[in-house]
């Protein structure tokens, strides 16, 4: 009743102001331009918006490649099984121009407010948020590139229009696309100009500052360059994407080797491994302790650039946990990647390898396995999961949209803790969005390396063979791994490291982009699960994979083709 009467006067006290303000304009209440310039939080928030809706490892694009595939009818599911066109871009990253407008937009701005009242503070202020609004808008730029570069119907290997200045609604957008080349280069200079303005690390070392800056009050340098920066874009994040940069240029779909890409590759990151401690800066947990938080610690050495953990990811386990733990099982991996895990020795896999048991085939296998994909017997926090016969909700299509269509569900990047009621109630878990972590960076260097001078070509002194070792060793295979110690050629150690990087990243939203730049995506064939009838275990073909031959550069939307007549499509689409 107290409620009743409350709303009821709060009714007719908002009746009586409309009955005053009937005849006088109202007043919208809203912030315009003129707010930038003498409010600078309001400024800095338009810097800000760059770090909204970044790319991260919970994208769970896997179901469009050879290493998943979904139980419900997911835009990637459809992209890989035949409808991906340009009136259907599901992957298009066209959109991320929107964080481009608010970095230029921020550009125009940074000179009028004044950020602090001191002027030295001030100006270093200043200088430094030009820099990461440089940084940031070549590493969105990047993201486009790596999505829509592209042979274009001309015949020519195009990137993607840079936009350096802010254009508002009555702007011309009707852009044309540069060559490859241009894009890459606009998208390193401004990478370059940010590094001199943004330190390595955010530790307020001021007898780390960037040449430019002469400034001797340490406070002061600490206050601007210091931890409280932490998680924004800094020098070393900005060498790693970089390379990501050099090794998308250098790739098979695009360069090809030509030109000295891969060497800017190796070099780049054999600066930042060896700042990480070279191959012993390996961190031995790296392959998992980025996201499970039960292992009692909050310090993640594995991680270079990640969001703040929080407790709001509740949705990840809802949504890949299997049914009989109350989930909806959407991510099923396949047995195309189960069969990428070597046996322990660290030879392939085969049916006809010595070690290989029938009954069993998870025996004796690479102890990544059993850590990232929940197979028939396999358990998640000792909650045992079969997917056979008998296997109740968790068998092979039994509940449609929540159980699995392979015979295998998601461990990797689930938190084994969470538990969830039969009426949706979920605990708590905590999780954080990483961006960039050094496993990446130690593969792309083997890549590299490897391609500029094969298994054992020195990089200031580090090696593919070396890498690709310590990575093996860390995952738990035997020690002596007889198979990597043969391998002599390239074209062997390129095989190894694709597949390593398979693994390793897997789930993590690598692989759609290493197979198109590999060139191989339009490769992909049947997707085949396994199924255990009670005494042995039956492949069968789980759905096709229907890439045109021009798969391996994704559309421009069709409907900014149909506003912009200047953008060229790329060939095939």
């Amino acid at each position: 009743m107290k409620i009743i009467i409350k709303h009821t006067f709060v009714t007719l006290m908002l009746l009586s102001f409309v009955a005053c303000s009937t005849f006088e304009p109202l007043d919208e209440n809203l912030a315009g331009d003129e707010r930038l310039n003498f409010d600078p939080a309001f400024a800095e928030g338009l810097l800000l918006n760059a770090y909204e809706g970044m790319s991260n490892q919970l994208l769970f694009n896997d179901s469009a490649t050879d290493d998943a595939v979904t139980n419900y009818l997911s835009g990637f599911r459809r992209m890989a099984t035949g409808e991906w066109n340009a009136n259907y871009a599901v992957s298009s990253r066209w959109g991320q121009y929107q964080y481009v407008l608010y970095i230029n937009k921020f550009l125009t701005v940074i000179d009028q407010v004044e950020w602090k009242f001191d002027d030295e503070t001030n100006d270093l202020i200043k200088q430094r948020m030009y820099g990461e609004a440089l940084a940031m808008r070549a590493l969105r730029h990047f993201w486009i590139l790596q999505e829509h570069a592209g042979v274009g119907t001309s015949g020519k290997l195009l990137g993607v229009p840079y936009i350096t200045e802010f254009l508002d609604k009555d702007a011309d957008f009707n852009i044309p696309r540069p060559e490859f080349a241009e894009t890459f280069e606009k998208i390193n200079n401004d990478f370059n100009e940010a590094l001199e303005y943004i330190p390595m690390d955010w530790d307020g070392d001021i007898s780390k500052q960037p040449a430019r800056y002469s400034t001797s009050d340490v406070n002061r340098y600490e206050f601007i360059f210091g931890e409280t920066q932490d998680g924004r874009i800094n020098g070393r994040i900005i060498k790693a994407f970089q390379a990501k940069l050099n090794l998308l240029a250098a790739s098979p779909a695009f360069l090809d080797g030509s030109g000295d890409y891969y060497q800017k590759t190796s070099t780049i990151l054999a600066e930042l491994l060896n700042d990480n401690g070279g191959i012993s800066g390996l961190n031995p947990t790296g392959h998992y302790d980025f996201y499970d938080f039960n292992i009692g610690t909050k310090v993640f050495p594995e991680v270079l650039w990640r969001e703040n953990v929080a407790n709001t990811f509740t949705w990840v386990e809802q949504q890949h946990f299997p049914p009989s733990l109350n989930g909806e099982g959407r991510l099923n991996p396949t047995q195309n990647l189960v069969d990428a895990f070597p046996m322990i020795n660290g030879e392939p896999f085969s049916k006809n390898h010595p070690d290989y048991n029938p009954a069993n085939p998870f025996q004796n296998r690479d102890p990544r396995l059993r850590r990232y994909i929940l197979y028939n017997g396999n358990d998640l926090d000792s909650r045992i999961v079969r997917t056979g016969v008998g296997g109740g909700a968790d068998e092979i299509d039994k509940v449609q949209f929540r159980s699995t269509r392979s015979g295998y569900y998601l461990k990797k990047l689930l938190d084994p803790s969470v538990t969830i009621s039969a009426n949706g109630n979920i605990s708590a878990s905590e999780k954080m969005n990483v961006y960039l972590r050094y496993t990446d960076l130690y593969l792309m260097f083997a890549e590299a390396a490897n391609e500029l001078g094969g298994p054992d070509n020195m990089v200031n002194g580090l090696s593919a063979r070396a890498v690709i070792g310590a990575i093996r060793q860390r995952a738990g295979l035997h020690a002596a791994d007889t198979y990597l110690a043969g391998i002599t050629s390239k074209e062997a150690m390129r095989t190894l490291i694709r597949n390593e990087r398979r693994l390793e990243l897997c789930f993590e939203g690598h692989r759609l982009f290493d197979l198109r730049r590999w060139n191989m995506l339009d490769d992909l064939t049947d997707i085949i699960g396994s199924k255990y009838n009670g005494s042995q275990y039956e492949e069968f073909v789980v759905e096709p994979r229907l890439y045109p031959d021009n798969a391996n550069y994704a559309p421009i939307p069709q409907s900014e083709l149909v506003k912009f007549d200047a953008i060229e499509q790329n060939i095939g689409w």
